[in-house]
Order: C-alpha cells, then sequence, then structure tokens
C-alpha cells in the first residue's frame, strides 16, 4: 500500500481510501451489518488506513459500522473521516434520491459533530468534511464554528466534499485559496479530469492541501461494468439520471484506452487509479469496494509502478480531443453556483491566474 501525506497536515493516508457510502444506500447491493464490517476489516487488513464515511449515510448506520472497523484496527491506526451538513433528523431517507435538507448553522455542526462522535465511538475526527457544500453557505460563521472544533480537540483538519454532481469549480477554489481546508474532494476520473485537475495543480502550487477523488471509476464506465450502450438501469439506480452519451461514448473510450493498459498488465480500473495517482496532491482515491476482490485489485494498483510519462501524455492528448470521437463524446456538463441555469460545459480553466490574484490580494 502507497501512504501520502497530505501536504500542511500530519494526515498520512493510504492511495486506496475506503468510502462506506455504499453501505449507506441500496444502490450497490444490500449489504448485512456483519458483511460490511467483514469489508472494512479486510481493507484494513490489506494496508487501507484511511476510511471516509458521513453522519446521513443510512442515516447513521455507516458511522455505526465504521465504529467496529476502528475496534476491530486500534484507533491509532485509522485516519478517520466523516461529513456534515445533512439535516436527516427532520428529514429521514424515505426511500428517495433526492437531495435531503441541509444546515451549516453553527448550533446544528454542535450537534451533528457530538452524534458523529457518539455513533463513531471516538473522541476527534481526523478529517471533518463539509459534505456538498454550496457557494452560498461559505459563511464566516460556518467556518468560526470548525476552526473552534480544531481548538477545542473534537477535529483535527476540516475540508470540503463536493456535490452531489459533479462540477462546483467555485466552491473547490474558495475552499482552498480563501477558507484553508485540508482537502476538498471531488468527483475525478480519466474521462471526467476536471475540475479536479485544477483542484491538484492549486495544491501543488499553495504547496498544502489534497485532493480526493471519488467515483474514479466514471460511475462504472473504466470497471467495465457495461457491454452495451443499451443497458438499462433499473429504478434505483442513480446512473439512469446520466446523460446518455456518458455510457454510449464511455464503451468507445474503453475500447481505446484498453489496450493501452493491457500492455502494462494492468485492467483497466488499475489502469484509471494509476493515472489518478500520477498527480502529485492527490490524497486519496475511493472506488466502489463491494467485494474483497475489488480491494485487493485496487490495494495491488496503488503500489504498483507509476504510470510511464509518455503513456500520461497520450492520455491527456487523447482527453483534449474527446478521444477523437466528436463533441458528443465530451464530458457531461457542470453544476455551477455561478452560471446562468445552474450548469455550465467542463472545461479546463488554468488556475494560474486566480492563484496569482490571489497571492496579490
Amino acid at each position: 500500500m502507497q501512504y501520502r501525506t497530505i501536504a500542511g497536515t500530519d494526515l498520512r493516508v493510504s492511495l486506496l481510501g475506503f468510502g462506506n457510502f455504499v453501505f449507506g444506500a441500496n444502490w450497490w447491493g444490500q449489504f448485512t451489518d456483519d458483511d460490511a464490517v467483514r469489508l472494512q476489516n479486510q481493507a484494513f487488513d490489506l494496508g487501507v488506513n484511511f476510511f471516509d464515511t458521513a453522519a446521513v449515510y443510512g442515516d447513521g448506520r455507516a458511522e455505526q459500522l465504521l465504529a467496529r472497523t476502528i475496534q476491530y484496527a486500534g484507533r491509532e491506526n485509522l485516519v478517520i473521516s466523516t461529513k456534515f451538513g445533512y439535516d436527516f433528523y427532520s428529514d429521514p431517507d424515505k426511500g428517495s434520491q433526492r437531495e435531503r435538507k441541509q444546515d451549516f448553522s453553527p448550533a446544528f455542526l454542535r450537534q451533528d459533530l457530538e452524534q458523529s462522535l457518539r455513533r463513531l465511538n471516538i473522541e476527534c475526527v481526523d478529517l471533518y468534511q463539509g459534505h456538498n457544500l454550496k457557494l452560498p453557505q461559505f459563511h464566516d460563521d460556518l467556518f468560526d464554528t470548525l476552526e473552534k472544533f480544531v481548538r477545542q480537540g473534537k477535529i483535527r483538519h476540516f475540508g470540503v466534499a463536493l456535490g452531489p454532481a459533479i462540477g462546483w469549480r467555485e466552491e473547490g477554489y474558495k475552499a482552498f485559496l480563501e477558507r484553508g481546508a485540508a482537502v476538498v474532494q471531488t468527483v475525478f476520473n480519466l474521462y471526467e479530469q476536471d475540475p479536479g485537475r485544477e483542484f491538484c495543480q492549486i495544491a501543488e502550487h499553495r504547496g498544502c492541501g489534497g485532493v480526493i477523488a471519488r467515483v474514479p471509476t466514471n460511475s462504472g464506465i473504466l470497471d467495465e461494468e457495461f457491454s452495451s450502450d443499451q443497458h438499462v438501469f433499473p429504478s434505483g439506480d442513480h446512473r439512469r439520471f446520466r446523460d446518455r452519451n456518458w455510457l454510449v461514448y464511455g464503451l468507445k473510450k474503453n475500447a481505446i484506452v484498453r489496450p493501452m493498459a493491457a500492455k502494462l498488465g494492468l485492467s483497466l480500473p488499475q489502469f484509471a487509479f494509476q493515472w489518478l495517482a500520477s498527480f502529485p496532491s492527490l490524497a486519496s482515491i475511493e472506488p466502489n469496494l463491494l467485494n474483497l476482490e475489488q480491494v485487493r485489485q485496487f490495494a495491488w494498483a496503488s503500489d504498483a509502478p507509476p504510470l510511464p510519462a509518455e503513456i500520461i501524455e497520450e492520455l491527456n492528448d487523447l482527453y483534449e480531443r474527446d478521444f477523437d470521437l466528436g463533441p458528443d463524446a465530451h464530458p457531461c456538463a457542470w453544476k455551477s453556483s455561478v452560471a446562468p441555469g445552474g450548469t455550465i460545459r467542463s472545461s479546463f480553466q488554468d488556475p494560474t491566474p486566480v492563484l496569482s490574484a490571489h497571492a496579490q490580494a
């Protein structure tokens, strides 16, 4: 297992992270409590020390399951992250896929943190992330409260987890440049490279902070989960809401990339994992880990030789050209807090001018 220290912190995290959100909903199948804990424990046995959960996952269930792995592994051997901001106490899960009620007030944060500490059965959270925090919610009293938690020893560092959909560029920039976030978590993968790539450049330029990549296999495309672009998603599968071109052209991109992975003796998901690992400020990668074989596959990839520079350059060139598949193969539109209509076309924005302006200010 490879471990990386998040710059500017004392957090040394496994490159392969375990996000136990898969136990907070039935989107990825049903897991008994014992099955879930067993898989978490097996991940620890294979070198995973970074476990990322959230209060809202399963309305507290995922945190309670993680508490059992903390007991198994020993608190001192783990880096524990959880998230805050969804008021599931007054807005419980009724089986829908709508976004739940949020509350980032100081009073709710205090309540939410105490409940998380109780469910996790720990005294301090290593990393506390604002869950799908949006630009209008970046209030001084929120971050003043987080700083107070640090001084009280209830959390060690804080960050933001952006979502639920891909995008929210302005939130990531603001978190790093104005609020001193230790991490920005975002959808980031070989076929959806930005804004994650931009966040990595900002963290590297600052010399502090790290990026956590979620959805690293492009919602199952790079897992080779689908054999046909006619795949029909069941009603409970959140991916049925994705742009259909994501599936149609994702399979075409796989056909281009697969031979490159095979030459290196890598599966396609391992290849995609290694591409993410090529970013120095990428702290941890969180694929959906549903069984022991997947944990083993990614644990091996996390300590494999890095991708050759010429392969990375070729991949970047292909991405810039939409893999020569035409405009319909372009990554899906992003969500935005500032754009009219709330969405923008995905694109790379060189963060250098923003960094320069921030330094001058």
